[in-house]
């Protein structure tokens, strides 16, 4: 397989996965700005998102872990497309994704206050 069939392969299923996070996979600038929310490195222009869309060039490993953990779908997925593209159980809803997408986003100790708040959650349920 050619290097440009490699970068043509990424941007669709970047774009596959865009469309079923719910964002347009047809705006460099949404990507952008989207990804530079969530990653802490050095921001992307809309040229480089552009880029990327357009099967022109390949993000590096350390931006690739951040649109994959953002789009929750698995690095390795997103890069080859090998292994399962979800990167969570394939019966969760939209919902349960977006929630799923957000507790990513947190730092690990707060991500450990919303497993213990969930788990307290569950116990005062059962015991209704």
């Amino acid at each position: 397989m050619t290097s440009t069939d490699e970068r043509h392969q990424f941007s669709e299923r970047l774009q596959q996965a865009l469309r079923s996070a719910e964002y347009s996979p047809d705006s460099p600038t949404q990507l952008a700005r989207e990804f530079n929310a969530r990653f802490a490195g050095q921001p992307v222009t809309v040229h480089a998102a552009r880029k990327w869309l357009m099967g022109e060039s390949i993000p590096t490993q350390e931006k690739l872990r951040s649109l994959a953990k953002w789009l929750n779908v698995t690095a390795e997925w997103l890069r080859f497309g090998t292994a399962s593209a979800n990167n969570s159980n394939s019966s969760l809803n939209n919902s349960d994704a977006k929630i799923i997408a957000s507790l990513r986003q947190l730092d690990e100790g707060n991500q450990q206050l919303v497993f213990e708040f969930i788990r307290l959650l569950v116990r005062m349920d059962r015991k209704k």
